[in-house]
């Protein structure tokens, strides 16, 4: 007996489940006994679970493994489905598109969230909050340059594009570079000390014990 090729072969409706499933199912269509072609498609189903147990506990699995049953039938395997199956003339029914963001950004190595937060800032009174949430957004743009631009940094680029995205309402003063300074010092300073080692504890606890003699 002569070996087939894939391509030779009837295309599959789901390759994911592989040929020998197919083989099954296509089985499984010719059985005249209904009860018979019924625990057919039951094992044929077990299989399929079988072949994903990492998805048992997604819901709806095992309405899917009937649904992609009788779509491997092309819809001609006549037995009591336990769920109501997707429709045969959904399958041909395209998604709606998804629309491209017509957004433009002036920088877009920044990111579109960062201009947003440019825009609150211009937004806000002058006060500390202002001024925090600006040292964060300073941050944030070396944090973006370096990504780009990572043999060096500077403060200057970072001056001009916060001058032109806010469109000269926000100004790198000294006093800001120093409170984004304070701030990677707040969030990178580990908040709890480490723990003195053993031995240093051992050595405080002999000296405490020559001590009472």
């Amino acid at each position: 007996m002569s070996l087939k090729y894939n391509t030779q072969q009837k295309k599959m409706a789901l390759p994911e489940y592989g040929r020998s499933i197919q083989n099954m199912v296509d089985y499984a269509v010719t059985i005249k006994d209904r009860a018979e072609r019924q625990w057919c498609a039951n094992t044929i189903i077990d299989i399929m679970g079988n072949m994903y147990p990492h998805y048992r506990d997604v819901p709806d699995f095992k309405h899917k493994l009937w649904d992609h049953l009788a779509i491997m039938s092309d819809y001609k395997l006549d037995i009591d489905y336990p769920y109501e199956i997707v429709p045969q003339e959904k399958l041909h029914i395209k998604p709606n598109s998804i629309p491209y963001s017509n957004h433009k950004m002036r920088y877009r190595h920044y990111g579109q969230m960062l201009e947003k937060l440019i825009k609150k800032a211009c937004e806000m009174e002058e006060g500390n909050e202002k001024d925090n949430l600006v040292a964060l957004i300073c941050n944030h743009m070396r944090k973006d340059y370096l990504a780009w631009n990572k043999d060096s940094m500077d403060d200057q680029k970072i001056a001009d594009d916060l001058h032109e995205l806010s469109r000269g309402k926000l100004h790198f003063s000294e006093d800001l570079r120093q409170l984004m300074a304070d701030r990677i010092d707040a969030y990178c300073k580990p908040k709890n000390p480490a723990p003195a080692s053993n031995n240093n504890g051992k050595q405080q606890n002999n000296r405490n014990n020559k001590r009472k003699y």
